[in-house]
């Protein structure tokens, strides 16, 4: 179940990254990109729930770590947009995906060339919005201001950290205007769908078995 993955950098480097898989070698097999920073956490139970369901309805699936991200020895600081979504284009080639199932900010990140999901996509305005309001309201508590708009012009010289993550100036400047794009022979699925209120708002990780029912009978039913 835990395995590994290579990944080639844009300057050649190559690097070796975590990799989820109910492989057994099946013809439908679902690239999973997850959702990012403090929504990776809350959702990853859930995420590999919704594998371990697919695995039982007769369909491979694959979580891989992109880099800088969990147990990477790759600088997360040294990251952009433009690079992971190259790594999970490769990772969809080298597992031979044949869908891909985005979750929320994942969704910028899923591979044109595969047909699938968005599950509740975010946009990578949203996401900074919601990390700067995150950061201003912990600088508030600790007795001094951070203005959203000072902060934002930081990240974009120099980059900035935001919830313990360093993401640099060309990632933020990237997910500035990143939107998820629904490309032929992909959908959307809406929280509604599956019923209750998204994970990644409870303020600590946890699971829900009947959204992970819900989220796999939709894939299993609607594979091609």
């Amino acid at each position: 179940m835990i395995s590994t993955w290579t990944i080639t950098a844009p300057d050649g480097s190559t690097t070796e990254e975590l990799l989820v898989a109910l492989d057994r070698g099946r013809d439908r097999r679902v690239l999973i990109c997850p959702a990012w920073f403090d929504e990776a956490n809350k959702l990853r139970r859930f995420t590999v729930e919704v594998m371990r369901r697919l695995d039982a309805a007769g369909i491979d699936s694959f979580l891989p770590d992109l880099p800088g991200c969990n147990d990477s020895l790759a600088r997360l600081d040294a990251q952009t947009l433009t690079g992971w979504r190259a790594g999970m284009t490769a990772a969809a080639q080298a597992l031979s995906a044949s869908h891909v199932l985005a979750i929320r900010t994942g969704a910028l990140l899923a591979p044109e060339t595969l047909p699938g999901w968005h599950y509740a996509p975010q946009s990578g305005p949203r996401l900074l919005r919601g990390m700067i309001r995150a950061r201003t309201i912990a600088a508030r508590e600790s007795g001094f201001e951070e203005k959203a708009e000072a902060l934002m012009a930081l990240g974009r010289s120099e980059g900035l950290t935001l919830g313990g993550w360093p993401l640099s100036a060309a990632m933020i400047g990237e997910l500035e205007s990143a939107e998820p794009v629904l490309v032929a022979g992909q959908s959307e699925i809406t929280q509604a769908m599956l019923g209750g209120a998204g994970l990644w708002l409870r303020a600590e990780p946890d699971e829900d078995g009947a959204q992970a029912d819900a989220l796999a009978a939709i894939v299993a039913e609607s594979i091609i």
